[in-house]
Formats: structure tokens, sequence, C-alpha cells
């Protein structure tokens, strides 16, 4: 991770003005589905719409298969974190929290999963913050 051509990641052109666009699009669509239909919204988010997404737009750019595969698995370590975000937040809301502090104390909770997870990983070989 220390070795991120940071030129490259910053620079932007066409390509990436409809990539911008088109993702963008997609969430909105499925934020203004949740103003009528909570359930249905709330499937589209479960659906992995920003990996998928990325996945596109990295065949697009004719990245090799092994990078999109490393992409994808590593994507399944990193979601297993944020899961139980998704019971506690609405159990604090339930319970009278407001949703700022509720927001806030979950992002710190999940930051705390997401490193009891990486350090559990390397422990059986899987070390999500080495180099590729």
């Amino acid at each position: 991770m220390d070795k991120i051509p940071w030129d490259k990641v910053l620079s932007f052109g066409p390509k990436d003005a409809v990539k911008l666009f088109i993702t963008a699009a997609v969430i909105l669509l499925v934020t203004k589905i949740q103003l009528f239909n909570e359930k249905l919204s709330a499937l589209l988010i479960a659906l992995p719409l920003t990996s998928l997404v990325a996945m596109v737009w990295m065949q697009a750019e004719k990245q090799e298969s092994e990078g999109i595969a490393k992409h994808a698995e590593s994507t399944f370590w990193f979601v297993l974190p944020t899961l139980p975000m998704f019971l506690i937040l609405p159990w604090m809301l339930r319970k009278g929290w407001n949703f700022w502090a509720a927001l806030g104390v979950n992002c710190l909770l999940t930051v705390g999963f997401f490193w009891l997870t990486v350090v559990i990983l390397r422990r059986f070989g899987l070390d999500l913050m080495g180099p590729n």
C-alpha cells in the first residue's frame, strides 16, 4: 500500500468523467427507489453494486483477470467487519440515539472490527494489508 502511484490515482480524464457519471447514477437511482420502496432499495444496496461497477470498470480498462480476482476476494474479507453495523446501527437508533452519534460510534466500531479481522486473518496466512 505504500507504493501507490498518486499521480495516476489523482489524474482525471474523459473516461473517468463517464465512469463517475454512471456510478453516481446507479447510487442516485437506488436512493430514489428508497423513497418509494425501502425493501427494494435495501435489496439493491445489499447487492455489491459498488464492487460490481468497479469490476466492470476494471474489465473495461483491460486489467488482468488475476487482478480482478484478487479485488473480489479482498472485497469479501473487507465486507465482513462492516456487517455488524447493519444490526448495531438500527438497534441504537431504536434506543433513541441521535443519528450522527450512532453513525459515528458505528464507524469507530467498524474500524475496530476491521483491524480485528486483519489480525485474525494474518494468523491464518492471509494478509489483507500486505503487498498485492
